[in-house]
């Protein structure tokens, strides 16, 4: 079982920053069991992945609209995954969800794996104003 809680959200002016936070509390395993992943989601459409790091923090993957503004990062010791957001643009505006899944396959494969299969944190909203 894996209990993850988001913070570190709210509002910010475009071209901003702002740094995210998932805090994981696990039974029956360990933090490093687990690839992790970023999403985000606004009203009316899919959860959109964003990025993912692999149990180690050694392999990330970013998607196109993120890559280069945002980044992936875990403390296994902490059992938090950050994600540090940069460059913010009212178009990153949106519920923010963390993801984890026990996977040791490509990071790409594991953000499929988390929509299939992950556990989830509740989210937290960013909202970027122009």
């Amino acid at each position: 079982e894996v209990n993850l809680v988001e913070a570190g959200g709210g509002l910010v002016e475009a071209g901003g920053s702002l740094r995210l936070s998932c805090t994981a509390t696990i039974s029956g395993g360990t933090f490093s069991d687990y690839a992790m992943g970023w999403f985000r989601q606004v009203p009316g459409k899919e959860r959109e992945a964003l990025c993912a790091i692999n149990w180690s923090g050694m392999s990330k993957y970013y998607v196109d609209s993120v890559r280069g503004r945002f980044t992936i990062s875990r403390d296994n010791g902490k059992k938090t995954l950050y994600l540090e957001m940069t460059s913010l643009k009212p178009e990153d505006t949106g519920m923010y969800f963390c993801a984890a899944v026990p996977y040791a396959g490509s990071t790409v494969g594991a953000l499929g794996e988390m929509l299939r299969s992950g556990f989830w944190g509740r989210g937290i909203q960013v909202t970027v104003s122009s």
